[in-house]
Order: C-alpha cells, then structure tokens, then sequence
C-alpha cells in the first residue's frame, strides 16, 4: 500500500441517522488467503447505506462500521490462494459494509470484473441496482419481450436500471415517478411512456398507455400508498415485485383481489437470490453483464461527490434533493 495515502473511511458510530458520520484514519488492511486488495477508486451510496446509520434496514452491523456495499477500485494485490484476478483489473467489489475504505480486503467471491463499457463511478454504482432489477425482471417476474412492466420510482437507483433493462429485453415501459426531473431520468434510460404519480388518480393514466388492459408486470421499490394504487393497474394473471419500500412502508395488499384475478405477489431480495443459489446467482451476473456490454446500459449518476461528502451525500437523499445515483470518488 502507498505509504503516502493511508487508509481511511467513513465510519457510523452510532444509530442517529447521517449526522453520526465521521471520517477516519483507519490501520492498514490485512489480506487473507483468498482475498483481494482493491485500491477504491468510487463508492456508490445506496438506501440501505442510510437506512443502516438508523439501525433501520434489515441487516444491523455491529458498531463502528465502515459505511458502503459497493465500489469500484483496481486490484493491487492478492492472497495466496485468490486465483481469479490480476494486479491492474478492474473490479466491481460489494458487500453488506466497508466500500467507503480507500483500501478494502475483499472476499474473492464478493468481487467481478468491470463491465468494460463502465467507468469507475458508473461501475461502483452497477452492482446493486442492477443486479436487483436483473434478478427482478428475469430471473423472478419472468418478464419477456413484448410484454408491459410499470415501473415506480423510476428515476431511483433500482428503478432507472429496471428500465434500461426492461428495454433491452423488449418489454414495453411504463415509467413512474413523482417529478418531471425523475421521469427525464427514465426517459433517457429507454421508457416508453412516463407516468408522474403525484397527479391525481395517476393509475388511470397507465391504464389509458395500455389501452385499458393493465400491465404484465410491476416492479415497485416505493410501497406504500403507491403499490396500492399501481396493483390497480395489473392485469389478470400478471406478476406484482415487491422490491423495497423507498415511501416508508411496505405498504398494504388486498389478497381477496389477488386471489380473484389469479395475481402474483413476488417478493425480491436479489443478494439473497445469490446467497441462497450461487450457481444460479452467478449465472445471473453473467447474463447481466453480457446484456449490459451488448446494449451499453450504463446507471444514471446524478452527481460525483468528495470522500469527505458522505454525510452531506446522504442527507441530500433523505430531503430527496438529487436523484439518480450518488457517488463519492476516492484516491483521485
């Protein structure tokens, strides 16, 4: 490691919120047998990231913890036994915590090559997102070409990527957010149609795209208020994924109109789709990176803040003062 550029990163040392955020020297990482050392060149910021500074997500990390679950870096060492990487690759690294240290020792398993049409910014802020709308759209709503999906949030971190994905695969998008600056977002990330669901009665919009029919498939990462009126407009026999809860709440369900019109309510994890099934799990990042470099999808970067910016990063996206996906650059 570069005697000159010591170790550092942004630590949570208590539950309240952004605000407990400080950044600190940190000793130098240990490397073990089957790990890689990655000199982080992006984190990107995701809603676990400020969910956890609450003790509110669903993983709670003993404290202190370095803040972070994806980055991008390049390789400047390896373990004994670590045999899929060469000092100099670019890398993709994720994990549960750690992703805002300039210097991360990494699981061998938890690190994939750069897709090589990413740069380092937009490569940090591919994993999760997009991995979560992969597994979503395919893998779970078994979406296919020629088919609508609705999706909320789409000028969110998982809701632009499940648009780009939703049209490399052929699906006809519509796309919902709650502002004009959210819906250019998912415009530009392929959408056919753009829905803002802060208009009244705004699911009646979506059913005039689809010419009163409804939709094949939701993908919704909002809840709340908004899943409910969305599974308005899902057709008989269509697919419902649940994929987070941005609004606050999961949100309610009416199971009698679900039973009555034969629907399907899928929830989503797409880290623990892996965990469960690696196999299956890596197959799915293979097949995402392959359609990813085949129809150059990229994350929509809302703004590239300082290693020392967390914080603001952070309760920038709590006010949701920026959309898109927030990165912090580091060792630049």
């Amino acid at each position: 490691m570069n005697q000159n550029n010591k170790n550092a990163a942004t630590i949570c040392k208590s539950l309240g919120g952004p605000d407990s955020l400080e950044f600190e020297s940190l000793p130098d990482e240990v490397v073990g047998p089957e790990e890689i050392l990655i000199e982080t060149k992006a984190l990107a910021l995701n809603f676990p990231d400020l969910l956890m500074t609450y003790g509110k997500y669903q993983f709670k990390p003993e404290l202190p913890f370095a803040l972070g679950m994806e980055g991008a870096g390049v390789v400047i060492g390896k373990g004994a036994d670590a045999k899929s990487f060469d000092v100099g690759d670019h890398v993709i690294f994720k994990g549960k915590t750690g992703a805002s240290k300039r210097y991360i020792a990494v699981s061998e398993s938890d690190v994939s090559r750069a897709p090589n049409n990413l740069s380092f910014e937009e490569a940090a802020s591919f994993a999760v997102t997009f991995s979560t709308a992969y597994v979503s759209l395919v893998r779970r709503g078994r979406l296919r070409a020629g088919e609508t999906v609705l999706i909320t949030g789409a000028g969110g971190g998982v809701g632009q990527a499940s648009v780009a994905i939703a049209k490399a695969l052929g699906a006809t998008v519509i796309a919902a957010a709650s502002d004009p600056n959210k819906l250019e977002i998912a415009a530009a990330s392929g959408a056919d149609h753009l829905i803002n669901y802060q208009d009244k009665d705004w699911e009646i919009g979506v059913e005039a795209k689809t010419g009163g029919e409804g939709v094949d498939v939701i993908l919704d990462p909002v809840g709340g208020a908004f899943l409910k009126s969305a599974l308005v407009t899902l057709k008989p026999m269509g697919r419902a994924l649940i994929v987070g809860f941005a609004s606050g709440s999961f949100g309610e369900v009416d199971l009698q109109s679900v039973r009555d019109n034969g629907q399907e309510i899928i929830g989503v994890r797409a880290g623990e789709y892996g965990r469960r099934n690696p196999k299956a799990g890596q197959s799915a990042w293979d097949e995402l990176v392959s359609l990813t470099q085949n129809h150059d999808l990229k994350p929509h970067i809302g703004k590239i803040w300082e290693e020392r910016q967390v914080k603001d990063a952070l309760i920038a996206m709590e006010k949701r003062e920026v959309s898109g996906k927030q990165v912090i650059r580091l060792n630049r």
